[in-house]
């Protein structure tokens, strides 16, 4: 059965993907680790396994009998499995963080997932039947891991559409591509978004750096553009991340394992607890890039963290991004459009601190219904860390079309812009505006396209009362005239 009929079928369903990721790991793993005993035992050595017997994937979850075929009468059930899963199963992962070596290993990072999460079964019935078709599943193969992590990443969209936590970390594929394009991250640089949800900024990198402006696909399939030193250096060295919340942490962790990277530099943490001043040379990265969450507030102690005091999530994560970018590194970042034009103080202080410590040097300005079901407006900020503002390139994007659930953004909708912006090219969508001309006092960013046809002068309010008046006394004219009539 193809990957895509058994994570849709009835017993599995991946719109609780959160459920399913545990399982999801478990088989990865036990296909990595049947992979590297094979590899071992054809140069004569001997493989260990990380795993012990009885809890490998094969021993409890799908048990085999000699001739292949599942064995009935040895695997777990009902109550038994749940016992089992949550009595002696999970606590024994759960230990492998105390027990790894260091936390880059994949030791570490079973130890930590599973630190993380609870299996929400009930039923060991429906558990079995769960696992028996997660059995079905390959990751022998790129291709096959490609697939996977495809129809991962849908189910963690539908998520975000119908309503569940998944939407809390979503950000549409299509934007997070042209974003990714106009950076231009290269092999042997750092990748990293400290609000990363689930990893979908670090997974598109990946896929960006392995297989070239246009993903991977059956003829580029394994990557073979790249040598072996460059996949290693993609794989450990490149990507970081950190997210505040178990769940997201989870998915994100198993995301990029999809993709290839099997111990994923992610840290559960909250990003905004670390003090600003503490942050090192060593500790900056040459690519960011984020959405960090909307309308979020932060409590006064970690507000003291930062220069810039402010209650507002995405602006303390805007000056920490800043902080940890390396001289000469680039970033996009989302952020709600208000931030353009707020008149608080700390605002002010951040775009000026923004304007004169890099180059903004692009903004794009989002439609409304980028973000499904957010209620928010928002721009994506490009910047270079190192010289100070001289000119801003706006591009207004206008699909032509309202934005929804089953009208969402696609890459060609943001084509144009990705093709202007390389030249900063002039149309009636973008335009440049020098940092001169700005408020010196408000440093206000607004979006104000000067190609946009003139809307006409609101009228005065005394005029429209005046109007209003006449119309009045000649309707008061008109049943007077009426009323004479039928006397």
């Amino acid at each position: 059965m193809p990957p895509t009929s058994i994570i849709t079928s009835k017993g599995v369903h991946f719109g609780y993907t959160e459920q399913s990721s545990w399982m999801l790991f478990l088989k990865y793993l036990d296909d990595l680790e049947t992979e590297r005993a094979l590899e071992a035992q054809l140069v004569g050595k001997k493989y260990d396994f990380i795993i012990e017997g009885k809890h490998r994937w094969s021993s409890w979850a799908a048990p085999k009998k000699k001739d292949g075929s599942f064995d009935h009468d040895t695997a777990l059930t009902g109550d038994d499995l749940i016992a089992y899963v949550d009595g002696e199963l999970f606590p024994y992962l759960k230990g492998f963080k105390e027990r790894a070596a260091s936390p880059d290993t994949i030791e570490y990072k079973i130890g930590q997932i599973f630190g993380e999460i609870k299996s929400k079964f009930q039923s060991g019935y429906s558990l079995r039947d769960a696992l028996e078709l997660m059995d079905q599943l390959r990751f022998r193969s790129q291709q096959e891991k490609y697939e996977l992590s495809h129809l991962y990443e849908a189910k963690i969209k539908n998520m975000g559409n119908a309503g569940r936590n998944g939407g809390e970390y979503y950000t549409p594929r299509p934007l997070i591509r042209a974003m990714i394009k106009v950076v231009r991250p290269t092999i042997g640089e750092t990748v990293y978004d400290g609000a990363c949800g689930s990893a979908g900024f670090l997974c598109e990198t990946h896929d960006f750096l392995r297989y070239g402006d246009q993903g991977p696909n059956p003829g580029n399939g394994n990557g073979s553009s790249l040598t072996v030193d460059q996949l290693r250096t993609l794989q450990t060295k490149t990507f970081y991340g950190k997210g505040k919340k178990s769940m997201p942490f989870v998915m994100a962790i198993m995301n990029l394992i999809l993709h290839g990277i099997d111990t994923p530099n992610i840290i559960h943490t909250n990003t905004l607890a670390e003090n600003l001043m503490d942050i090192q040379e060593k500790d900056r990265f040459d690519i960011i890039l984020a959405n960090p969450p909307f309308g979020g507030k932060e409590r006064k102690e970690i507000q003291q963290n930062f220069p810039i005091k402010t209650g507002e999530t995405a602006f303390l994560f805007l000056q920490h991004f800043i902080k940890r970018l390396r001289a000469g590194g680039r970033a996009a970042v989302i952020i709600k459009n208000t931030f353009l034009s707020n008149s608080d103080n700390a605002s002010k202080a951040l775009r000026k601190e923004l304007l004169e410590s890099c180059n903004l040097h692009t903004v794009l300005d989002c439609p409304g219904g980028t973000f499904l079901g957010a209620g928010v407006k928002t721009v994506v900020l490009f910047f270079k860390k190192g010289a100070p503002t001289r000119k801003i390139w706006y591009y207004q994007l206008d699909p032509g079309r309202s934005l929804g659930k089953t009208n969402a953004l696609n890459d060609e909708d943001l084509e144009e812009f990705v093709k202007l912006q390389a030249g900063f090219g002039e149309s009636e969508k973008s335009w440049s505006v020098d940092v001169e001309d700005l408020d010196g006092e408000s440093f206000d960013l607004s979006v104000k396209n000067p190609h946009a046809p003139e809307e006409a002068p609101l009228r005065e309010p005394k005029e429209i009362l005046a109007e209003i008046a006449k119309l009045n006394q000649t309707q008061f004219e008109k049943l007077s005239f009426f009323h004479r009539e039928e006397r």
